[in-house]
């Protein structure tokens, strides 16, 4: 399948990438945080498996990240500045609610949830990658450890819990005094919001991550939604087939 890469202004004109692969109905894909829609997506084959289920595979670069502009001003990063992408992006694409499917990973489905919480998105079905209920209500506590990874960047030494977010930042070459800016703009969320994803969901994370606290307990509070397991880490649950090939089943569905 071909990857198709194209950019839009968001809401106040920060210019962001997308990359489609595929044609049917159309899925918005949300990734972690310091990766990219390359990363997490295309590379490792996701995209194309969605896109051999007969779906659009949609998939976003966030600001700061991938092939998106990365703003150091201040004023670039209002509260709850992903979801307002995530929603400028569905506009540009005149995506009606209901007629399209959302997954995020990590960073991408804290977006994801924020968004369909408060009721700004409404996909059809929803999955929720690499999250635990940690990961939304103690939000403060993470962020922390990701500042303390840009605040301290060169200090850093192997052997250091936060060397291999350190390591993977430089890799993706990330601007980080803007993605500074950016982890300043979000905030923890409230749980008793997950009452309202009321569509069918998955919680899908891999065996051996616990990054964002635990994935089952997530999947327990939510309306109407399952638990699938899948081999992997945190760091490399993206990297194998199973997580594509889940998503697909369940989008299928």
């Amino acid at each position: 399948m071909t990857v198709v890469t194209e950019q839009f202004a968001s809401f106040d004109g920060t210019r962001l990438a997308f990359h489609t692969e595929g044609e049917g109905r159309p899925v918005i894909l949300l990734h972690g945080l310091f990766s990219s829609a390359q990363m997490n997506w295309i590379k490792w084959g996701h995209g194309a498996r969605l896109a051999a289920s007969g779906f659009r595979a949609i998939m976003l670069d966030f600001r700061v990240h991938g092939e998106s502009e990365a703003p150091r001003d201040p004023a670039a990063y209002p509260p709850g500045v992903l979801v307002r992408d995530v929603v400028a992006l569905a506009g540009y694409l005149a995506l009606e609610p209901g007629e399209f499917d959302l997954v995020g990973f990590s960073l991408g489905a804290r977006t994801a949830i924020h968004a369909v919480a408060h009721g700004i998105l409404e996909p059809r079905r929803l999955a929720i990658c690499g999250m635990g209920v940690a990961g939304l209500s103690g939000w403060a506590r993470r962020a922390d450890h990701f500042k303390r990874v840009i605040d301290e960047f060169d200090t850093i030494k192997p052997g250091d819990p936060a060397y291999t977010a350190r390591t993977f930042l430089k890799s993706q070459g990330v601007d980080r005094v803007a993605a500074r800016l950016l982890l300043d703009a979000m905030d923890d969320f409230d749980l008793a919001k997950l009452a309202n994803l009321t569509m069918p969901t998955a919680v899908i994370c891999g065996d051996e991550d616990q990054d964002n606290g635990s994935a089952p307990d997530l999947a327990a509070l939510l309306p109407d939604a399952r638990y699938v397991e899948v081999p992997g880490t945190h760091m490399n649950s993206v990297t194998k087939p199973e997580l594509g090939e889940a998503i697909a089943a369940f989008l299928a569905a």
